[in-house]
């Protein structure tokens, strides 16, 4: 015999599944807000006439800044709200603050052109990083598509930091320094925007081992930077934001293609791109 089937039992509303609530990963964003408190601290130095200390707060994001991607790697931790707040903070530690420091110590005295300058900059970090943001799946990894954000920053401030460490103030008062300034600030924007490739160091693992020199050579550029942070700092970011020329040049008279974009996966100059 068959027992009878209770239809009441089908009528019952099913109940609704609750979306489980999705968390925040502390420790990748610990390194990003870390970076965005550096470029806070630098606008507020800046603001009472302390350039050298904004200088540090930007140099101190920029290694938080370095490191906050490659931990949420190593720890699997990576998430879209990661990618937006480091995005957000990039923009403030790297695009509006040094726009702000440099105005403030330097641009301020030549008016109009003076905060065009400064926006220029701060206009060109954004649209830096929103292509890139928009252009991430295309990409070759190996490289950048113009000169990123912090190393943009880099340049702006390690040249602040030089001349007020040998004892220049008052600058924005003085005849030729504003307008030394001003095309550092300007060539530091305007080649955030440019399509040269710079190297990326993101095919760099932490994770192989390497030859003991390499642990020599990491220990000899710590003493170097030592010797005199600011000119050092300075002079290897100059480096690398005229690297980016070079290998364009050396890319074009070999006929390589310049372009780090991929548009199809079926062009063989484009294979590994993706």
């Amino acid at each position: 015999m068959t027992e009878p089937v209770n239809d009441d039992l089908d009528d019952e509303p099913a109940e609704p599944v609750r979306p489980r609530r999705r968390g925040i990963y502390i420790l990748p964003n610990l390194f990003t807000l870390g970076a965005l408190f550096g470029g806070f601290y630098a606008i507020v130095m800046a603001m009472n006439g302390r350039f050298e200390n904004a200088c540090i707060g930007i140099f101190c994001a920029a290694v938080l800044d370095s490191l906050d991607g490659r931990v949420a790697r190593m720890t699997n931790t990576q998430s879209a709200f990661g990618e937006q707040m480091d995005s957000l903070s990039d923009m403030v530690s790297f695009g509006a603050a040094p726009a702000l420091i440099v105005y403030e110590w330097a641009l301020k005295g030549l008016g109009k052109a003076g905060w065009i300058a400064a926006f220029v900059y701060c206009a060109c970090a954004a649209l830096r990083l929103a292509r890139f943001n928009t252009n991430i799946g295309v990409v070759d990894k190996r490289y950048f598509q113009g000169l990123p954000s912090p190393a943009a920053a880099a340049i702006v401030i390690g040249f602040i930091w030089v001349l007020d460490d040998a004892g220049y103030k008052g600058v924005s008062v003085l005849p030729v320094l504003p307008w030394v300034a001003f095309s550092v600030a300007l060539y530091a924007g305007l080649t955030m925007v440019t399509n040269v490739p710079f190297y990326s160091f993101k095919d760099v693992s932490f994770k192989r081992s390497v030859p003991f020199i390499v642990i020599v050579a990491i220990a000899l550029g710590i003493a170097v930077i030592n010797i005199h942070p600011p000119a050092v700092l300075f002079g290897l970011f100059c480096v690398y934001g005229l690297s980016g020329y070079v290998i364009y040049a050396m890319r074009k008279a070999k006929g390589k293609p310049v372009s780090v974009i991929a548009t199809s996966t079926d062009e063989p100059d484009e294979r590994g791109l993706h």
